[in-house]
């Protein structure tokens, strides 16, 4: 019986498809309180998954949006929102950004981890970073030691953040790079880059702002909001201190990549290239990956 079973299958039904799915990034946290300072966002989670095999079908795909700008002060930023490939695996959103109102975890665990907030108080308090989620991304960086001091990047799928010092702001975790082929190919990335951290802003000191983490994250601001991170990079925004109304800036969307040897398989859905002997399917909104052949 299991022989029979084993023989009745076609050896085409089945094929092997690489893939990567990227989060939605976390944003930096807000404060207009000009001794404080805000962390930047974690990176959305990036996971890679080579030689799956999928059979004929139609394969949903959700792509997480990247998380909103905070607009209100001394608040943690926003977690990315979750990236999905039917039923084959989940990317984790980026952590939100560390703030001055409460102790960790008040910036938010994720893909990767949001950078760490600084609080202005008389011998003052760091809020440490927080952690990534494991084999998705890398942790946030600390906050500085002291009153008034600089905030931290978050985490990026490549690197952590590094922690702050008195008057430096730490910049985001860079993103990885290992796939830069792919981004080539489908015009996606930023440098060869994708899921960098957003940097830190700094505290009432002065000093230096975060810088992002290469892949899409986008600088700690002191006076103005901070920039969006790029869209598909799942990368998290910068934290953001400076006058009232200001606002940290949005992390960047997430995508899903999926690559096969060029006609080994017949599918639809996506973006789709094929170029240096693979077919490419770039999914930067919802939709189906439909294999057909």
């Amino acid at each position: 019986m299991i022989g029979n079973i084993i023989s009745s299958i076609s050896p085409t039904s089945v094929k092997s498809i690489d893939c990567l799915i990227v989060a939605g990034g976390g944003s930096g946290a807000n404060t207009n309180n000009g001794n404080q300072s805000s962390g930047g966002g974690g990176a959305g989670g990036y996971v890679y998954l080579p030689s799956q095999n999928l059979a004929i079908g139609s394969y949903a795909i959700a792509i997480g949006g990247g998380a909103p700008g905070q607009g209100t002060s001394l608040t943690p930023g926003n977690q990315g929102t979750n990236t999905t490939f039917a039923t084959l695996t989940t990317a984790v959103g980026g952590g939100a950004g560390g703030s001055v109102s409460g102790t960790w975890p008040n910036n938010g665990v994720g893909g990767s981890g949001g950078g760490g907030g600084n609080q202005m108080a008389i011998g003052g308090r760091p809020y440490n970073g927080a952690p990534g989620t494991s084999g998705q991304g890398n942790a946030g960086g600390d906050g500085g030691l002291l009153a008034n001091e600089a905030a931290a990047g978050g985490g990026g799928a490549g690197a952590a953040g590094a922690a702050a010092t008195s008057t430096v702001a730490s910049a985001g975790g860079a993103g990885l790079n290992t796939l830069s082929s792919w981004f080539s190919a489908t015009g996606l990335g930023v440098s060869g880059y994708i899921a960098g951290g957003g940097g830190g802003s700094i505290g009432g000191l002065g000093g230096t702002n975060g810088a992002g983490g290469a892949g899409g994250g986008t600088d700690g601001t002191n006076g103005t909001g901070s920039s969006n991170a790029t869209a598909n990079t799942g990368s998290g925004s910068g934290g953001a201190r400076g006058a009232a109304g200001i606002s940290s800036g949005n992390g960047g969307s997430g995508l899903v990549l999926i690559r096969y040897s060029a006609g080994s398989i017949t599918a639809t859905g996506g973006t789709i290239t094929t170029t240096g002997g693979y077919t490419y399917h770039a999914f930067t909104s919802n939709g189906n990956f439909q294999r057909t052949a």
